[in-house]
């Protein structure tokens, strides 16, 4: 499935299913709390956090997917294109750089 397949699927998800979007600041909150959510994870998984009780039904991949979709759902609210703006950011990125990370005696 491509990015731009993903927001698609999402929008018609969201129009068939879920009535209508949340507002964009419901989606940027919701979307702070998933962050959370897979920071939790990430946290116990592979930090020196332990496992609580409640921690062990969750799922890393789910939780990233929660992440992706919140972040797809304000993509089409706002008008962006994910495509695009991943491309445009790999080429800032590489631009910026290309010899940062390969100069940086602690990698």
């Amino acid at each position: 499935m491509t990015i731009q397949e993903a927001q698609q699927l999402v929008d018609k998800w969201i129009k068939t299913y879920g009535v209508r979007y949340f507002s964009e600041l419901t989606n940027l909150a919701i979307l702070t709390e998933e962050v959370g959510e897979l920071a939790r994870i990430m946290a116990r998984k592979y930090g020196e956090q332990s496992f609580k009780e409640s921690d062990m039904e969750k799922n890393l991949a789910d939780e990233m997917a929660d992440v992706l979709w919140v972040l797809l759902c304000l993509a089409n609210q706002t008008g962006v294109d994910l495509t695009d703006a991943l491309k445009k950011n790999i080429e800032k990125k590489t631009k910026r750089d290309k010899n940062r990370h390969k100069k940086n005696t602690k990698l």
